[in-house]
């Protein structure tokens, strides 16, 4: 993200969580930054108008963070995509946007209020019929703990 800001291109970062937004320069939670509902149904939209400011900063952007990930329902990304596809006019998946989905299935998972078993597994991203189309790499090497290799490997 520093790079792509260092040769004066923008760069947004947002996070699923407030806490992991608030650690990430310049970071917003996503529903914040792209007027995702909060209580996000199958095919609703974000609240993003095509002649709004914050329309013409999302089309400008170069690369979107969007830290835990695992931790955001499948629609709400699926919104995202529709988003960037109306702004970009384009079918492309993000509407041909660089985008990187960061966290770890293994941690915290989405919450849904008096869900059954059934509906959080319908609900994750891996679940969405843009799971595919994406680029997945895994990381190995925690760099926030490689001072603490007993940590490190706890974490793995």
């Amino acid at each position: 993200m520093a790079n792509v800001r260092s040769k004066g291109f923008v760069a947004l970062a947002t996070a699923t969580s407030g806490i992991a937004a608030s650690i990430l320069l310049g970071g917003r939670t996503a529903h914040s930054r792209f007027k995702i509902p909060i209580n996000i149904l199958e095919g609703a939209t974000c609240r993003v108008s095509k002649q709004s400011a914050l329309a013409t900063l999302i089309k400008e952007c170069k690369l979107i963070i969007w830290d835990e990930a695992p931790m955001a329902k499948r629609t709400a990304i699926e919104a995202l995509n529709d988003l960037l596809q109306d702004l970009m006019n384009s079918k492309e998946i993000f509407g041909g946007k660089v985008i990187v989905f960061g966290g770890d299935f293994r941690q915290t998972l989405l919450v849904i209020l008096q869900g059954n078993k059934s509906e959080m597994i319908n609900a994750c991203l891996i679940n969405s019929p843009l799971w595919p189309l994406f680029e997945k790499l895994q990381l190995t090497d925690n760099m926030r703990a490689r001072l603490d290799p007993s940590f490190t490997k706890f974490l793995l």
